[in-house]
């Protein structure tokens, strides 16, 4: 166990005790009281002295202790309606997993944009950013690097060895993965998990509902221009590839679509599955205009994707499913836990009276509105380079809630784009875990990451303004 995990093991609870004993309140008991709890773990959150997922849970044990809320009403959020829309999703991409369908798509796409050099790192970028918005980004990096590298291996062993166009071809193809899992995650609700930590927010506090298709209709066109930009950046920009020129990934692909053989029936069977998932969310809104009666949520067509994939047979002789439960044993439920803890966290933030004393003293200054909106956003941006993005959304959302009822605009305005910052952190290695995987790769170094992350990050942070300028008011 490293130094800063060990310190920070032990500041949490010090600093926590210290506010909770403070001979006289800095805002009220109550509020107090939060403010220990929420310091405590954005501590062991910053330092992860412990799991990110067992820190979440120090609500369950001390706002009843506190007297902040009661138990039921505090493990009510560890089961909010939005826990379950990203647990049938989860569920989703461990079938899309189980059966290689993850890996088919990837392949295909990359076959079909093209194997010139540029093109094959377009093609794994758009792979790369097409799957990372139902399965996580983790995953959709897992499957891809294997994939590059085999095709990166084409110019290890070439005759004229590894060249610097070599070098600046594996480097983009590396990168351009990292890049597009990150920007893929925010196209869709269950894509990445800051999403759906607002979405449970804006309807537990705020009764405010977000469809799937009205985030898609944010969501995908700044994913598509994010993944552009990086392409451009990579490739025609900082590190060209101009003469490069190898034969043989043409061949790579092909053999890999060989391995998978031809397309299975289970494969075909989650494929329509995961497409009527996907027709519902989109079309839900105008089913329930037609079918009232059904009441459909995006929670509810999620978990009736998971059952079905659990209980429609593939063999009903044998007994045999696309789906067991022992397969679960791969699913992030500690996500699903962090959730849970983000929103109680929320919720004792708003009842305690932080969120409105917050509101408040942004009420009576005279900041300007522009300006508040883009600080909030690099300071999402820049935070998430260093610590987890769920854990910083789950903190900070209610309190950017509170500044936008205090400028006195809608509270998703503010909310969404601060949100979606969150998953722009391209700097880092440490910043999200596709970072890391290709870090790990020897390909990159964490200078050439830096230089490139540190554009897209202020090309993210103009578009992300850009959009509540424009944007967001149009849609909402």
């Amino acid at each position: 166990m490293d130094i800063s995990k060990k310190v920070g093991l032990l500041l949490g609870p010090i600093f926590f005790f210290l506010l909770i004993n403070l001979p006289t309140a800095l805002i009220s008991e109550k509020a107090d009281a939060v403010i220990a709890v929420a310091l405590w773990m954005v501590i062991w959150w910053i330092t992860e002295a412990v799991s990110i997922s067992v820190t979440a849970l120090l609500p369950l044990i001390l706002f009843p202790t506190l007297g902040i809320m009661p138990i039921n009403q505090v493990g009510a959020n560890y089961g909010s309606p939005i826990i379950f829309l990203f647990f049938g999703g989860f569920v989703m991409a461990l079938a899309l997993e189980k059966v290689n369908l993850h890996k088919r798509i990837a392949l295909n796409i990359i076959k079909i944009t093209g194997t010139t050099p540029n093109k094959v790192i377009l093609g794994f970028m758009i792979a790369t950013a097409s799957l990372s918005m139902w399965i996580s980004n983790t995953a959709s990096t897992v499957v891809m690097l294997p994939i590059a590298l085999s095709v990166i291996g084409l110019l290890v062993n070439d005759a004229d060895g590894f060249t610097k166009h070599d070098r600046n071809f594996a480097l983009n193809v590396m990168l351009g993965i990292a890049f597009s899992a990150n920007a893929g995650g925010i196209a869709t609700v269950i894509g990445t998990p800051p999403n759906s930590i607002l979405i449970g927010l804006l309807e537990n506090e705020y009764h405010i509902e977000i469809s799937f298709l009205k985030w898609m209709a944010i969501g995908l066109p700044f994913s598509i221009i994010m993944v552009a930009i990086s392409y451009l950046v990579l490739v025609k920009w900082l590190f060209p590839n101009k003469q490069l020129k190898f034969t043989g990934s043409k061949q790579i692909i092909q053999e890999e679509l060989q391995k998978l053989g031809p397309t299975s029936r289970r494969e075909k069977m989650v494929l329509i599955i995961f497409g009527i998932t996907v027709f519902l969310w989109i079309f839900r809104t105008l089913i329930n205009s037609i079918f009232p009666q059904l009441g459909l949520s995006d929670t509810i067509i999620s978990m009736v994707a998971a059952v079905a994939l659990f209980s429609i047979p593939f063999n009903l002789k044998k007994g045999d499913f696309i789906l067991r439960w022992k397969d679960t044993e791969k699913l992030a439920w500690g996500i699903l836990v962090l959730f849970g803890g983000g929103l109680a966290l929320a919720e004792g933030m708003s009842s305690s009276g932080i969120v409105d004393m917050v509101a408040n003293a942004i009420q009576n200054s005279e900041i300007s509105i522009l300006f508040t909106v883009t600080l909030l956003v690099i300071l999402m941006l820049f935070m998430t380079e260093l610590m987890s993005n769920v854990a910083l959304v789950a903190v900070l959302a209610p309190v950017v809630a509170g500044i936008a009822i205090g400028l006195e605009i809608p509270v998703l305005y503010l909310l969404i784009p601060v949100t979606m910052a969150s998953s722009c952190a391209f700097m880092l290695p440490m910043a999200t875990p596709p970072n890391a995987i290709v870090f790990a790769s020897g390909y990159v170094k964490v200078y050439q990451m830096a230089r490139i992350g540190i554009l897209l990050n202020l090309i993210s942070v103009a578009l992300l303004v850009l959009m509540y300028l424009f944007v967001i008011p149009l849609i909402f």
